[in-house]
């Protein structure tokens, strides 16, 4: 093999490589790409939505570990985020960020308190009329319960729905992968693309 078809094959394996490492670092340290597999999060986030979630804000994540370096915030209260299943850490789940530490949380009837005060929660989606008992289920009758140092308490925006921290606990916050920012593409269960979800904000 000639000097010069070296030259290509070495300079073509290189940028290959360059690539992958690239990539490699943008999906452990900075962005994530990420599914909608369930409607717990309905109406704000349907199954087929697929999101780009930003690891970098929250802190990067030693490899292998669950030690985190630069951690710029925390959670904050409305956020929707994706974490580690505390039940399953090879699971990620999405929820939203509903009390952070030190908040007190209680739900009566299905209407939201924190801290005391009833909490206009417009995220909230019910498509049962029913209110359940605490001794039946916790889903419309929760707590009070107050959330412990570096831990959040998240549920789904379908709140009928959801399997979140009324029936499993809190998210300690070294779970945490992400804060969702935007759905980059969307398609419904036939696989017809949902142009209109294409590029929207998650808030």
């Amino acid at each position: 093999m000639s000097e010069k078809k070296k030259s290509v094959v070495r300079e073509t394996v290189e940028a290959v490589l360059i690539a992958l490492v690239l990539a490699l670092f943008i999906r452990t340290f900075v962005i994530q790409a990420f599914k909608i597999p369930s409607g717990s999060m309905e109406p704000t986030l349907l199954i087929g939505d697929h999101l780009l979630v930003n690891k970098f804000i929250y802190g990067i994540r030693i490899p292998f570990t669950d030690v985190k370096l630069l951690s710029f915030k925390k959670p904050e209260r409305g956020s929707v985020i994706v974490f580690r299943f505390p039940e399953d850490t090879s699971k990620d789940f999405i929820k939203r960020v509903i009390a952070v530490e030190g908040d007190t949380v209680e739900i009566k009837n299905k209407k939201l308190y924190i801290n005391g005060k009833h909490l206009k929660d417009t995220h909230a989606h019910f498509v049962e009329k029913s209110i359940l008992p605490r001794t039946v289920d916790p889903r419309d009758n929760f707590g009070p319960i107050t959330v412990p140092k570096n831990s959040i308490f998240v549920m789904g925006d379908n709140r009928d729905r959801s399997y979140d921290s009324r029936y499993w606990g809190f998210v300690d916050l070294k779970y945490v992968e992400g804060k969702a920012l935007i759905i980059y593409w969307s398609w419904d269960s036939n696989y017809h693309i949902r142009f209109a979800r294409t590029g929207m904000i998650i808030r």
